[in-house]
This record gives C-alpha cells, sequence and structure tokens, in this order.
C-alpha cells in the first residue's frame, strides 16, 4: 500500500464569505456528541410510521409551505410552476390510479420518463400508496429495460408517447409488467395519463408504511453479471434530509438546483426527497447540458444552492470564463459536487469565477445518502473527498480489515448502519453479504485519509466505469457489443479522460467475414447507443485478434486497462494467450 501526502492548498473562507450562517456550523463538536436517534424528530412522521413521500412532500400542506413554490420546471419550450399543495395533490391522484389498477404495497413501479413533471409526481405517488418506486434513465435501450423491468418483476411502467416504443420491443419477455401508463399519445390498452389524472381524487389517505419498509430502487452497474437492484428502505429519508441540511446546507429561502437526473441516485436523495424535506424550492431542467441555458436557469430562478456533477464543472471551464460574466449568478452562495473525484483545478476556478468553490462530497448507490463531504463551515482541501458525516465512521483498512495509518492508501470502509444504508440487493443476498466484512461496509474504493482526518479518493478497487458521473459496468457494454452481428467478443474498460474522468474504450474481436473500418466503429457506437443507454457507448473502439484471457476464459480487463495508460503489467505467465498482449501494444503505440 502506498503512502499518500496531499499536497493541495487549504481554501480559508473568511466569515464575510458566508451570506448565510450554515446550518451546521461547528463540526467537531458535533461529530463528537451525534447520535442518529437525536434527529429523527428533524423529519415529518405518520404518527410511529414513517413514509417519504409524506415526509418530503405532504407535510408542508398544513404549513405556511403550502402555496410556496416546490419546483419550478424549465422545459425545453415551456416552463412551469407548482406549489407543495399542487404536488401534493397530483401525486394524491398518481396514488389513486395505481390503487385502481391493482397496485399494491411491496409491488414495484418504474418509471422511465425525461425529466418533466409527471416523473417527480409519480414518483412520490408511488411511494404514497406503500409501492416501491424504480427509475431509468431516459436514454436506456431495450436492453437496459428489459435488465431491470424484468429482474424487478415490475408491474407497471410509467414511459411517454416516445420512450414506449423501446419497451415493446422487449415485452414479451416481461411477463410480468401488466399496465403501460403513458404521458402523451396512448393507444391500445395502454393508459393515458392526463385522461387518468383528470378524473382521479384529489383525496388520498397515505399508507403508513414502517421506515424499514421498501421504498425505492436503483440498479447500479458491477464489473461482472448482470445490473444489480440496490433497494432502499423509507428510513433512508432521515440521512437525506440531514445531509441536505448540513452538506447541501438547505434553508427554507433557498432555490436550489440539483442538476442530477432521477435515474441516478442523486436525482432521488437530493432532486427530489432531501431538498423537498427540507421545505426548499427546486429547480428541474429537461433539456440537455449547455453551459450558456445552465447560466441562464441560475440568473432566471436566482438558484443559491447548486449540486451537479465534476463531468459539467470540466465542460463550462472548457466553455471560457467570458461566459460568466455574461449573467448574474450573484445569487449563488453555495455550491457541491458529485460523482466523482473533483480536481483541485475545477474547486479554484469555481472559486475565482463564480466567488464561491464547489464543495465535493463523496457516497455510492448503495449508501443511499452522503457520507463523507466538505462542509460550509470547513476549509476546504481541493481535491479532497471531506470529513465524515456525524453519525459515520469511516476507516482505511488492508485487505485483511486491518486499520492502516495515516497516509496510508487502503480500502475504504464504512460502520454499519447508518438510516440510508441499502436494506438489500433485489433477489440476490448472497451479493448483499459480500459488503460486508467483519465490522465493516466494504466501498470498493480505495483512499487514504491525512492528518487533518480528510480522506482523499485514489481509484476503484475493480473494474467500474465512471463516465461523466455515472457508473457503467464493462459487462453490459461488452454485452450489447457482442449482440452485433460483427463481433465476437469485447473487452471494455475505463479510459482516464480530462474531461469526463473516464471514457469507455473497447477492444473488439470481429468475425472473420467483417472487415476493420471507421465506418464499423461508428456503427457499433450507435448500436451500443440504442441498446444499452446513451451514455454507455465506448466512444474509442480498438479492433483486435485476440483479448488476453485467464485459462478459465476470462477477460482480463486489468490489464487492458494497464497497456492503455501505460503502466507495467507484472507476471503475465498464467494467461491462455499471452500473445494478445504483444498484438494490443504494437497496436497502442501506432
Amino acid at each position: 500500500m502506498k503512502t499518500r501526502t496531499p499536497r493541495a492548498k487549504i481554501i480559508k473562507k473568511p466569515k464575510k464569505f458566508f451570506k448565510k450562517k450554515p446550518n451546521l456550523e461547528n463540526y467537531e463538536k458535533t461529530y463528537r456528541k451525534f447520535k442518529w436517534r437525536d434527529v429523527y424528530k428533524e423529519v415529518a412522521w405518520l404518527g410511529h410510521r414513517l413514509n417519504v413521500a409524506y415526509a418530503a412532500m405532504d407535510c408542508h400542506v398544513n404549513t405556511w409551505r403550502k402555496n410556496k413554490v416546490a419546483l419550478y420546471w424549465e422545459g425545453v419550450e415551456k416552463s412551469k410552476e407548482f406549489t407543495f399543495v399542487q404536488i401534493s395533490e397530483l401525486s394524491n391522484k398518481f396514488a389513486n390510479i395505481l390503487k385502481s389498477l391493482g397496485v399494491k404495497k411491496g409491488d414495484r413501479v418504474f418509471i422511465f420518463l425525461p425529466r418533466i413533471p409527471a416523473l417527480y409526481i409519480s414518483f412520490l405517488g408511488i411511494l404514497k400508496l406503500g409501492a416501491v418506486a424504480g427509475t431509468m434513465f431516459a436514454a436506456f435501450g431495450p436492453s437496459g429495460i428489459k435488465d431491470r423491468l424484468q429482474d424487478s418483476a415490475a408491474k407497471v411502467v410509467i414511459t411517454d408517447d416516445t420512450l414506449k416504443k423501446r419497451i415493446y420491443k422487449v415485452k414479451r419477455e416481461l411477463p410480468d409488467l401488466k399496465h403501460i401508463i403513458v404521458v402523451g399519445r396512448a393507444s391500445g390498452k395502454e393508459i393515458n395519463y392526463e385522461k387518468e389524472m383528470a378524473r382521479a381524487s384529489e383525496k388520498f389517505r397515505i399508507v403508513k408504511t414502517k421506515q424499514t419498509d421498501d421504498a425505492f430502487m436503483l440498479y447500479t452497474s458491477g464489473t461482472t453479471g448482470k445490473p444489480k437492484g440496490v433497494v432502499h428502505a423509507h428510513k433512508a429519508l432521515i440521512q437525506e434530509h440531514m445531509t441536505a441540511k448540513w452538506v447541501l446546507d438547505l434553508h427554507g429561502d433557498d432555490v436550489y438546483w440539483c442538476t442530477a437526473d432521477p435515474g441516478w441516485v442523486t436525482g432521488v436523495a437530493y432532486g427530489i426527497l432531501g431538498c423537498w424535506s427540507n421545505g426548499t424550492s427546486s429547480v428541474v431542467y429537461e433539456g440537455r447540458f449547455n453551459p450558456e441555458k445552465w447560466y441562464s436557469i441560475i440568473e432566471k430562478y436566482n438558484v443559491t444552492v447548486w449540486y451537479t456533477a465534476p463531468t459539467a464543472i470540466r465542460m463550462l471551464m472548457a466553455a471560457g470564463d467570458h461566459l460568466v460574466k455574461k449573467y448574474d449568478l450573484s445569487s449563488l452562495r453555495h455550491m457541491c459536487s458529485v460523482g466523482e473525484p473533483l480536481n483541485p483545478e475545477a474547486v479554484r476556478w469555481s472559486l475565482k469565477v463564480f466567488g464561491v468553490p464547489f464543495h465535493d462530497n463523496w457516497w455510492q448507490t448503495e449508501t443511499g445518502g452522503i457520507l463523507i463531504a466538505n462542509y460550509p463551515c470547513m476549509p476546504i482541501k481541493p481535491g479532497s473527498m471531506g470529513k465524515p458525516l456525524p453519525g459515520i465512521k469511516a476507516a482505511i483498512v488492508d485487505d485483511n480489515g486491518r486499520k492502516l495509518r495515516v497516509g496510508k492508501e487502503g480500502n475504504l470502509v464504512i460502520k454499519p448502519a447508518w438510516p440510508s444504508m441499502m436494506k438489500k440487493i433485489w433477489k440476490r443476498p448472497k451479493k448483499y453479504k459480500s459488503y460486508f466484512v467483519g465490522n465493516w461496509y466494504m466501498s470498493g474504493d480505495l483512499a487514504f485519509m491525512d492528518k487533518d482526518g480528510y480522506f482523499w479518493f485514489v481509484g476503484r478497487a475493480d473494474d467500474i466505469i465512471k463516465t461523466s458521473g455515472e457508473r457503467v459496468g464493462p459487462f453490459e457494454v461488452e454485452s450489447a457489443l457482442v449482440e452485433h452481428a460483427a463481433v465476437v467478443e469485447a473487452g471494455v474498460i475505463g479510459k482516464p479522460d480530462p474531461l469526463r474522468g473516464e471514457i469507455i474504450k473497447a477492444f473488439v474481436v470481429l468475425r472473420k467475414d467483417y472487415k476493420k473500418s471507421e465506418k464499423l466503429k461508428n456503427d457499433l457506437r450507435q448500436f451500443v447507443k440504442k441498446h444499452l443507454a446513451g451514455h454507455a457507448y465506448p466512444r474509442e473502439i480498438d479492433f483486435v485478434d485476440s483479448l488476453p484471457k485467464t485459462r478459465s476464459g476470462k477477460v482480463v480487463r486489468r490489464l487492458l486497462k494497464k497497456l492503455v495508460v501505460g503502466e507495467k503489467l507484472g507476471d503475465v505467465s498464467t494467461l491462455a494467450n499471452p500473445e494478445s498482449i504483444k498484438e494490443i501494444k504494437k497496436l497502442l503505440q501506432k
């Protein structure tokens, strides 16, 4: 294990920097005294029961926030505003629609929509009924859709009149899918969202779920096998609420913008639940990334707190400082970043151009909420993950579970159990147990801790690819490539990239009757986009005669990665075909 010494210069924030007093004023004092049971009363309960939708939305209906704007929705062609009471009533309507379809507590209902109001309304409606809400990126192709709906045995899916075509390509393989609710033009046995919402009642008695009941699930990619369904319970809201309050520093009068899609855990935990449970107005933008549009949204809605991804920040940097000066962004008072490590340069750049630095934080789909963060009340060490949340015990251990000393690189582990820790992996109890070794949750990340207690991310302990803040499993991309008629097999890795963190790079073995060409590379990219997801395609493709494999036939991705980044390979004598290494080396040297 390496010993690391961070070189980043601390950014100390003078008192005049703060436009508001931070919710978390004294990190060290709070951390020492903190107990989770002391903050359970911070969220709204239904008697002795906890329902996420009530605690996030309906608890505000009988307060002064009733007519406050909960959602500022910026569409591609139009914009709308929804108050807390309006979202409450609309989600009641959707809960009544599901109930009329026979959906019961515990049934899985998936959402396959772009970022339109119906996504947020239906998500809360599902939870109100006690059903389990699942989300999917609108970029998913038929294979990605099938994997999730089939594994979860989803009973209902809500989509729109464009995306529904992808569902029908795999519908025959989804015997549990009983109903398709369509926003827009519906046909045949489909259920029209607008018509049903128009006649549904605004009154609904929210199911008094237990805090340990299943609430929502997201599928996350692994390095081998199909995507795994990570299930979170209603009590996850306790941590999402507190981290939104302490890390994102949300106050009641803030206008907050989380740029994450709800297909990603950040878009659920902090784009829907944590922000609304704190009574904060939230901005949602339907369209794609565009620097000028993003800046115009901040100016239009006077955004005060902004939560986005490092890839987006790097793209904004690339767009130039001059662009920032065209807009009034003075409303910004606090900015955070998540999804992959934020490089020090981006922190310094944000301080220079916005007058506010980005605060990085760390967590995972499996953790359900932020665990390690840079807080408003603390100096920032650019490049660091920050310090553990009060109530969270983090450590660096070796492969045998022994704690390592300061500066020593090792496995980042967390002491179970925190409120938002995943409840289970859907139908895979052995996989769930594999996350826990001894008395620790194994994050799968490598990191080190410095002498001041700040944690620093080093890399993944496995092959997972993080591109533009999205986790992509190489197996999924390889599987999609092999479905193409020209491909025999493929090996996929993440190649370091200054803009996206990593890009997906594929090594492809072709069938003998296909010729290598740039046209075929483009065909393969489009094929993967169509069948898997818009963000999960290989930006780089190399054609090779063979891939390095173990004697059991498994492609050794770590060797592909080392070849690409120029690291020493180590012992390759156990390979079934060591000659493949020479071929790839020669190819990469061209």
